[in-house]
This record gives structure tokens, C-alpha cells and sequence, in this order.
């Protein structure tokens, strides 16, 4: 057991060594006594059971903090024990690792202890070297609580502290198998954690939780040790410890905790669940984005929106990357998979994500709204914006395509999956924007002539608008009023789009339907049977029927020349022949035999 004298010359000392309170204002330290303990066991050896290393963990962490708080013993020749006093934790130089050093210095001692009564199953000696270290982790411990008693530390601390020394007796009894008081401080101690746990907010309170159902197999072996029905008895007598004085202080601490820890903390709801907001960074974000949004409404420039949004989206890139770093630092949270229920800590970055998904959207938005405002502007017939850019339906149904991969990683946000309510409401988004860029892909088909197309798609559009109004639709981004517009435009495109498809289709010259830009050059009487807006009608030449007839072309007749011949009289050639027969025969046989070159005399 421990010695009480002990206890007594250590308060005596500290308080000897103790000089005179500052009249500066003390400041209030907060040491999560419990969630650093396990951190540091978790990290260093007790995952898988190995005391030796933790304990060496323990000696350079006191080595490191009595180094860098300069608060060493004695030189390196001798030796002068220096323990931690107010005077530390007090006045301008008042830091708060001073009060680790008790504290790893009781986890040293126990983690030593744990570590003799492993090796004390093959050798029974070291039990008794085993209780000594443990009796010097109590000493520790008594001297960590005489300071966190005191106004330099909060409610919160103090409570940790009262559970702590109460757990660290409760296992020195315990091993000493004195069981009405091993019971009595572990009840004790399960007591403390079980208000505190309710005192704090939703994410811590598992740790506190864990550490209470760690106490129930010793509780009930020191029950049956007790035996018979006195245990029982005990048990329930222990139930009420607060009427019995034993914490009489119990209440007042926590309620200055719970009071301590709304003040300290923001706590946010979110799809009917309450997040605690611990990071600095991602609180002063969230108080930011209630004046940015009252910015918005005020403005109704859309470029001075879009502004401001962009500058949400840059803290929230901060906040975001805060809340990972503590993600990284806690190894339960990192270890974290699919299917576990999701942490505190990650549905806040669930909930930071969300926003900047959102956000991202709503900025999308915005552009959407800017664009618009000039390609359905009836005044400005070139639809001209910027610098020379004709505003064009693809644009738009970019910006619409841009916006549905948006939504679709806000539909992968890591911990919303089975949110059925929010995957309903994404996918009642996804079919609004599937709508709107529908119907730009249709508008543009429209300006490539291609009807049927641009039919096909006003339907879809048209299917998707209807299917969205149906849903469950969310009014954050008030969409339902555009959803119903679109949809009695859709209605009028159609059969626009329909009757030009019908025109594209007649090929003829003289079309039923012509456009009124279209110019003829037949006259009325031959078009009788065709409907036209012929504005030359009104004119002083309208062209009604043409009086002087065109000239024709006709073919030649061969056969006429043929029988004019017949009644051609030729002039007479008598003159021009000779009379005489032989003469003028010799002369033609010799003129041809001379020149054929045969027939001649030699």
C-alpha cells in the first residue's frame, strides 16, 4: 500500500519550495491527461504489448522536456533533485510542460512495473520489485494531482487528473490484493470517466468510454475476491459514492467542463448531426462564411460574386488541409476504412468538403447567370461579350457539363455514402444540370441545322426537367423555377425544330413553305396554286404576267434543203467545151497519159 507520510513530506516540500503568487493574472492550462496518454502508449510499444520500449520512450521524454524547459538535475557530476512547483506553472514564464514531467514520469514507473510482472512468471522475486515501481507511479501521480489542484489548471484537468490517480492506486491495490480498496479507487475512477465522458462532446467521448469497459473484468474479480453477497452489496454501496462525499466536488467539475467546453469549442449541425470544431483555422473559417453569405445577398453584381466566392474557396482549401494534419496525427482516425462509423473529426472534413463542393457550384452558377444575361438579351442581337467573344449555346453547355462532375464528387464525399437522403438530393441535382445541358446541346445543334437532332435532345431535356420536379429536390441553389421555365420553352422548341425539319426535307423548287427572304422570278399566273408573301406585288412592277413572249430557239431541218434542189436551174457549160470529138479526145487521153505517165510514145 502506499504510505501516507510519503504524501505528506512531498506536499511539504512543495509547498516550502513555493514562492508568492504573481498579482499578474494566472494563466488556465487544459492537459487532456487521458488522450495523451494513450497516444503516446499507442505510438510507443503498448500496441503489441512491449512495456520495455515505452518505458524507454518515458526516460528520453523527460531527458528532452527537462533539457529544452532548462529545468535539468543538478550537473553532470552530481546529482540535485529539482520536482515541478507552482512557481513553474505560474507567472510570465508559466509553461505548461512542466506538468508532463510528473506525468511521464508516473507512465515510466508503471510501464516498468507492467514490464516486471511479465518477466515475474518465470521469476517470482521481481514481484516484489514490481510493487515498489508501482508504489513510486502512485507517488508521482499524487504529485501531479496536488498541482493540478490548483487555479492553474481548468475544471476538465482536474478531473482527469482525480481519475487518473484513482486508477493508478486501483491497480497498486490490486496487485496487493487488497480488494475493498482496489475496488474503492477503481470504482472511483469509472465513476469520474463516466461523468466526464457526458460532459464533453460526441467525438471524444469514445476514448472515455473505452477506458471505463477496461475497468469492469478488475472490478468484477475484486467483487468475487470479496465474496459472497457483501460484494454484490459493495458493489451497489460503491454506486453511490457522491452521497457519501467521496466526490463531493464531482458535480461543480462537470459542470465548469461542460461550460468550459461550449466555450471553448464551436459545435456545428449538420444533416441533423451536432460536429465539435477544434481546429483554430477551421473555426475562424466558419465565422467568415456567415459574413461572406450575408455579402452575397447584398450584392447584385455578378462579378463581385464571383469574387467572393473565389475567396471562400481559398480558406476552406486551409481549413481543409487543418483538419487533415489532425487526421495524420491520430492513428485510429487514419486507420479508419469503409463501413465503420465515421468520427467526428471526419465527418467535419465530410462537412468542409461539402462546402467546397458547393461553393464551387454555386460559383458555376454564377458564370451560368453572367453569360445568360447576355445570350438571351433580345436588345443585343450580336450576343457579344467580353472582348470581341460572341456568345455561343456550347459555352454554356460546357459550364453545364463542368457543374455535373462537380456534383458527382459531391456525391463521393467520403463518409456520405450511405446517406441515403443526401445521395437522393445529388442525384435530383445530376438530373436538373443533365436537363439544362440538354438543352444547349439542342441549341446548338439548332444553329447547325441539324433538326431531328436537336429534336431528339429537347425530349431528353424535357424527360430529365419533369423527372427532377418529381424528386426531392433541394432549395439551396433554387433551381425549381428555372426547371419550370425550361420546360415550357422546351415546348415551343420542339415544334419549331419539328417544322424546320419538315422544310429541310422538301427539296423542290417551288416549296409550299419558302422563307420570306427567299426571291422568285416566275411571274403570279404561273404560281396560282403556291402560297408566297411576295412583297414585289406591292410594288409598281409587280411581276404578274409577262406581256412580250421570250425568243425560241428551233431546230434545223435537213430534208427541206434536200428537195430544193430539184428546182435549181444551172447555168449552161456548152462554151466552155471543145466540139471537136477525136481532137479533143487525143488531147484528154494523152494530157491523162502524160499524166499518169504511161501510154506515151518512146
Amino acid at each position: 500500500m502506499v504510505e501516507e507520510t510519503t504524501n505528506t513530506e512531498n506536499v511539504e516540500k512543495i509547498e516550502g519550495e513555493q514562492a508568492p503568487l504573481p498579482t499578474e493574472p494566472i494563466k488556465i492550462f487544459t492537459v487532456e491527461i487521458l488522450h495523451m496518454v494513450k497516444d503516446a502508449q499507442q505510438q510507443h510499444g503498448l500496441r503489441h504489448g512491449d512495456y520495455q520500449r515505452y518505458r524507454g520512450y518515458c526516460t528520453r521524454r523527460i531527458r528532452r522536456l527537462r533539457k529544452a524547459l532548462k529545468y535539468p538535475q543538478g550537473d553532470k557530476r552530481h546529482f540535485k533533485r529539482r520536482d515541478v512547483t507552482l512557481v513553474q506553472l505560474t507567472g510570465k514564464r508559466a509553461d505548461e510542460r512542466f506538468i508532463h514531467i510528473p506525468l511521464i514520469s508516473a507512465e515510466r514507473a508503471w510501464s516498468y512495473a507492467m514490464q516486471l510482472k511479465q518477466e515475474a512468471n518465470t521469476e517470482p522475486r521481481k514481484r516484489f520489485h514490481m510493487i515498489n515501481k508501482l508504489r513510486r507511479a502512485c507517488f508521482y501521480a499524487l504529485q501531479l494531482q496536488e498541482l493540478c489542484n490548483s487555479e492553474a489548471f481548468d475544471a476538465r484537468t482536474k478531473l482527469e487528473c482525480e481519475a487518473y490517480v484513482a486508477w493508478m492506486h486501483g491497480s497498486l491495490h490490486f496487485e496487493l490484493q487488497l480488494w475493498d480498496k482496489a475496488l474503492d479507487h477503481l470504482k472511483r475512477a469509472q465513476v469520474v470517466y463516466e461523468n466526464l465522458a457526458k460532459a464533453l462532446p460526441e467525438d471524444e467521448q469514445e476514448l472515455y468510454h473505452a477506458k471505463v469497459n477496461e475497468f469492469t473484468p478488475n472490478l468484477r474479480y475484486c467483487a468475487y475476491n470479496i465474496g459472497g453477497g457483501g460484494g454484490t452489496n459493495k458493489m451497489d454501496d460503491l454506486l453511490e459514492l457522491r452521497a457519501q462525499g467521496l466526490l463531493e466536488n464531482l458535480d461543480m467539475l462537470v459542470s465548469q467542463t461542460k461550460v468550459e467546453s461550449s466555450e471553448g469549442l464551436q459545435t456545428i449541425e449538420w444533416r441533423n448531426r451536432k460536429v465539435t470544431v477544434r481546429p483554430e483555422k477551421v473555426r475562424l473559417f466558419l465565422l467568415s462564411i456567415q459574413e461572406v453569405d450575408k455579402s452575397l445577398e447584398k450584392t447584385t453584381k455578378v462579378d463581385s460574386k464571383i469574387e467572393l466566392i473565389e475567396r471562400i474557396l481559398m480558406d476552406c482549401k486551409d481549413a481543409i488541409q487543418a483538419v487533415r494534419e489532425e487526421i495524420k496525427q491520430d492513428p485510429k482516425l487514419r486507420s479508419l476504412t469503409t463501413g465503420q462509423t465515421v468520427s467526428g473529426v471526419q465527418y467535419l472534413l465530410a462537412y468542409l468538403s461539402y462546402i467546397r463542393h458547393s461553393r464551387t457550384l454555386q460559383r458555376n452558377l454564377c458564370l451560368v447567370e453572367q453569360i445568360k444575361s447576355n445570350f438571351d438579351d433580345p436588345n443585343q442581337k450580336s450576343n457579344i461579350i467580353g472582348e470581341g467573344k460572341r456568345v455561343r449555346p456550347q459555352d454554356l453547355a460546357r459550364l453545364y457539363e463542368i457543374i455535373l462532375q462537380n456534383v458527382t464528387e459531391m456525391q463521393q464525399i467520403q463518409g456520405m455514402e450511405d446517406d441515403t437522403v443526401y445521395q437522393d438530393e445529388m442525384e435530383n441535382l445530376v438530373l436538373t444540370f443533365k436537363a439544362f445541358r440538354c438543352y444547349y446541346i439542342a441549341l446548338t445543334l439548332i444553329d447547325m441545322k441539324k433538326w431531328k437532332e436537336a429534336v431528339a435532345l429537347y425530349e431528353r431535356s424535357s424527360k430529365y426537367a419533369n423527372e427532377a420536379l418529381a424528386g426531392k429536390a433541394s432549395d439551396e441553389f433554387k433551381l425549381t423555377d428555372e426547371l419550370k421555365k425550361l420546360v415550357s420553352t422546351i415546348d415551343g422548341c420542339k415544334f419549331s425544330a419539328h417544322a424546320y425539319s419538315v422544310l429541310e426535307n422538301d427539296t423542290s423548287e417551288d416549296a409550299i413553305f419558302q422563307s420570306k427572304s427567299q426571291k422568285s422570278t416566275k411571274p403570279l399566273y404561273e404560281r396560282l396554286s403556291q402560297y408566297k408573301e411576295d412583297q414585289s406585288l406591292h410594288t409598281k412592277t409587280p411581276n404578274v404576267f409577262k406581256m412580250t413572249p421570250e425568243m425560241e430557239a428551233i431546230a434545223c431541218k435537213p430534208l427541206f434543203f434536200d428537195l430544193a434542189i430539184g428546182h435549181i436551174e444551172l447555168p449552161p457549160l456548152d462554151d466552155k467545151l471543145q466540139t471537136s470529138g477525136n481532137k479533143g479526145a487525143a488531147s484528154i487521153s494523152g494530157f491523162v497519159k502524160g499524166f499518169l505517165g504511161w501510154g506515151g510514145k518512146k
